[in-house]
């Protein structure tokens, strides 16, 4: 294994533990549905009658700490609640994560291995977030979501959304087994939860989406992000204040993110995208599926030459062998580029090839998809009945 690239751990808690290990606090799974499963609940939890998942798209720790002081309820270590933290999982981008938190699998065995993917059979990328409905093939998820078997196990699964998410195809795929509670404003939102877990045995799981879209204009640094964090934060600290005592509330994120400042923006060299026919994944975590018969070492060598100081390059072989996408199911090999580029430091790689070069291009400047820990590292916020 080349000492430029990183391996993955594989024995600790991540976003496949979150779901799995809720329903063994609510007494609906136990020891021997997680063996039989396949699952892990690497997360300790009190028992609980109903429980809420809140995920916050794109809140990192690191952020979230850099900016105490604006969510004294998030941050809080003591009254109520504790603070610890969380690893994503990799790539360190929402369909991939969010498909990890609802499945309990890893991108490698459920197969949606990042923003965009490689369909090996059509030879086309294809959008893993918002694609859904036109693009991806039918059955691209390989693994049941824990809604699904939730609700065998006397579980009412439910997710609290905006309502333009409710009909979409990745709505219906990776949120797939629950029922749609619509809510828009983070405060209705936390209202609908509050109504979900009154009485019986509820899983609900409350999607906040609002400060990953700020970050990726205006950055997490900006006052526009702040705002939103102390809104949610607000919002939060009355959920736990009006849920039952013996309610389990757990905040957590799919990724983190970091501000990408222009200078570091930069244009793949179209000399190393010859014989690439696909280019997948986020611009700091870029997949490349190239043409039949290409030297594969030989690329990544050269793209080692070129950005090795500012990404981890590694060939498909290279990356499964290091873990970086879990276990990998035999399906998915062919979905996972041939040659994978990982940011370092705040670098995001971009194809500008068909972009008009009298125009200045558009850039993201709050990314995520690659491994710092700006990006790996989730908070797990727990309250209610979950507080220790």
């Amino acid at each position: 294994m080349p000492p430029s690239v990183p391996s993955a751990p594989d024995a600790t808690a991540n976003l496949a533990d979150v779901l799995p290990s809720c329903l063994v606090a609510l007494g609906a799974a136990d020891d021997t549905w997680l063996r039989t499963t396949g699952r892990e609940a690497r997360i300790t939890l009190r028992p609980a009658r109903s429980v809420v998942v809140v995920l916050v798209d794109g809140l990192g720790s690191s952020a979230l700490s850099a900016r105490a002081g604006h969510a004294r309820w998030l941050t809080a270590a003591t009254g109520g609640g504790t603070l610890k933290r969380l690893r994503s999982g990799f790539p360190t981008t929402t369909a991939a994560a969010l498909s990890t938190l609802t499945t309990g699998r890893p991108p490698g065995t459920h197969g949606v291995v990042g923003y965009s993917g490689w369909e090996p059979d059509t030879e086309r990328v294809v959008n893993l977030l918002s694609g859904w409905d036109a693009e991806v093939p039918a059955g691209w998820l390989l693994a049941s979501t824990v809604f699904t078997e939730a609700a065998a196990l006397g579980v009412d699964p439910v997710v609290v959304g905006p309502a333009r998410y409710e009909s979409s195809g990745m709505t219906a795929n990776v949120l797939g087994g629950a029922r749609y509670a619509a809510a828009d404003s983070i405060a209705q939102r936390v209202d609908a939860a509050l109504a979900e877990t009154a009485v019986g045995r509820s899983l609900v799981y409350l999607y906040v989406p609002e400060l990953d879209s700020i970050g990726h204009k205006r950055g997490w640094e900006s006052d526009r992000w702040t705002a939103a964090l102390e809104q949610l934060d607000g919002e939060l600290a009355r959920l736990a204040a009006r849920s039952g005592p013996d309610v389990g509330i757990l905040v957590t994120a799919d990724h983190g993110v970091l501000d990408v400042p222009e200078h570091a923006n930069i244009a793949m060299d179209p000399a190393l995208l010859v014989d690439v026919v696909g280019v997948a994944g986020d611009p700091r975590c870029r997949q490349l599926a190239v043409r039949p018969g290409t030297d594969v070492p030989a690329l990544v060598a050269a793209w080692r030459t070129r950005y090795g100081k500012k990404a981890y390059v590694a060939s498909r072989d290279e990356a499964v062998a290091a873990g970086w996408f879990g276990a990998v199911d035999e399906r998915v090999l062919p979905r996972i580029g041939d040659v994978v580029v990982v940011a370092r430091g705040s670098w995001a790689f971009n194809d500008d090839r068909d972009l008009d070069p009298r125009k200045e291009p558009k850039r993201m400047i709050g990314q995520h998809g690659a491994m710092t820990d700006d990006e790996l590292f989730v908070p797990l916020r727990l309250a209610g009945a979950f507080a220790s």
